[in-house]
């Protein structure tokens, strides 16, 4: 066969293979991608997340001595399991003081998230202590003012129809990756007295301190720093008819931990 007509053929059978060849590729390209009905093509990155797992959380803001014209013991933590959405909710707090159990409260909430930074919360509160116990039913709101202040309010009603209301605030203040300054504060009001538990109407107490905490790690932080108790109107009279002291300044020095 003459040289030009062997270019030829071998020229027309290269063009029909390569139809051929990318028809093919083609075709195997089609068979690995999703069908149109197939739930990954409508969701190329996967499946929605959803608010399902559990988590906890246990956390002692304060276990401290206090030292002033007497020594105290002060306690203030909480407990919570749940979702990121939907959580149960205990908090405790109280003094331990001249051998008695002073200012005992317990709590349990259900909160739930209701923004970014806020949950919203109700339950019951109960005050058990060294003096005799009061049932509440509570409602409030806790989470992250601007500027990350963390703040709480709640609300307390009981079967006899008292009204009671706390209010908290804390700021953590990162002088270096380790150590920390927290201002905080708790106020307590009252509308009716409680002679029984030493409570007058109105502003009732202020607990106020200042703390320093070194982070040895995330979990463990001991701390110094000073506390300031005020009692007001009634509760201040009980106090003094007792033979304590309406107002002190104390030294602090305990530990801050979580799990």
């Amino acid at each position: 066969m003459p040289r030009t007509g062997f270019l030829l053929l071998t020229l027309l059978l290269a063009g029909m293979a390569l139809p051929a060849q990318a028809q093919m590729a083609h075709g195997a390209m089609d068979n690995n991608a999703p069908a149109s009905g197939d739930p990954a093509s409508a969701a190329p990155f996967g499946p929605p997340v959803t608010d399902e797992h559990i988590y906890y959380h246990l956390l002692f803001d304060q276990l401290e001595g206090r030292f002033g014209a007497d020594a105290a013991f002060r306690w203030q933590g909480q407990a919570w399991a749940g979702t990121d959405e939907n959580r149960v909710r205990l908090r405790s707090e109280g003094f331990v003081s001249r051998g008695e159990v002073d200012d005992g409260q317990q709590e349990l909430f259900y909160s739930r998230a209701i923004s970014t930074f806020f949950d919203a919360q109700i339950g019951a509160r109960y005050d058990l202590d060294s003096k005799p116990g009061r049932g509440w039913g509570a409602i409030g709101i806790e989470g992250l003012a601007p500027l990350f202040f963390h703040v709480s309010a709640t609300g307390y009603i009981s079967g006899e129809g008292r009204l009671a209301a706390k209010l908290e605030g804390s700021y953590d203040l990162l002088l270096t990756q380790r150590l920390i300054l927290q201002p905080q504060a708790e106020m307590n009001f009252y509308s009716l007295s409680d002679p029984a538990r030493g409570i007058g109407s109105g502003l009732s107490e202020l607990d106020a301190g200042l703390r320093l905490r070194y982070e040895i790690t995330r979990k463990i932080a001991p701390y110094v720093g000073v506390s300031y108790t005020g009692l007001y109107g009634g509760t201040g009279d009980f106090a003094r008819a007792a033979g304590a002291p309406a107002n002190e300044v104390r030294f602090v020095i305990g530990l801050r931990t979580w799990l």
